[in-house]
This record gives structure tokens, sequence and C-alpha cells, in this order.
């Protein structure tokens, strides 16, 4: 088999390859879309609960809304949430001085 040869055959493989890589791309994005969504409609739930609740969780209802107003419609709002959560923590629970 000479080098021309075996160049074609790859050629071939890797033109029937690309629809399977093409289809798994658009599958990728439609679940992160799909898992934004509802990302955003359990975030939406948050709002209904009352400021006990949130503070259990370790948020604000002013952290809900400042999550779903500065993040897009396919934006994922609990990574914000998820980041207030996180500083609260560490202003909330910190050892003050002389403990």
């Amino acid at each position: 088999m000479s080098t021309t040869q075996c160049g074609t055959d790859l050629d071939l493989l890797h033109e029937r390859r690309k629809p399977a890589g093409f289809v798994a791309g658009i599958m990728v994005r439609t679940t992160s879309v799909w898992r934004a969504l509802r990302n955003r409609m359990a975030a939406n739930s948050l709002y209904d609960l009352d400021d006990y609740q949130l503070n259990d969780i370790g948020i604000t209802r002013r952290d809900v809304i400042a999550a779903l107003e500065h993040s897009s419609v396919l934006d994922d709002p609990t990574r914000l949430l998820a980041g207030a959560a996180r500083q609260h923590s560490r202003t909330r629970f910190a050892r003050t001085p002389g403990r």
C-alpha cells in the first residue's frame, strides 16, 4: 500500500465521522441550554420562599433577584447564587478575633 492510498483511506474515515461529531456538538449544546433553563426555573422558585428559608440556604432575597437580573435567559443563575452563598458563609461564620 502506498502513502497516497493510506492518506486517502484516512480522509474517507475522517469524513464519515464528521456528522457524528456534529450531532454530538448539537446534543451538548441542547443539554447545556436545557440545564440552564431548568436551573432558571429552580431559581425562580426560590423567590417564593420566605426570608427565613432563604437564610437557611445561605442566601438573601436580594441575591435571588440579582442572580435572575444579571444572567440572561440562557445563562445559569445558580452559579451566581452559589457564589453569593459562599461569600455569605465566609462572613457569617468567620471567627471574630479574641474568641
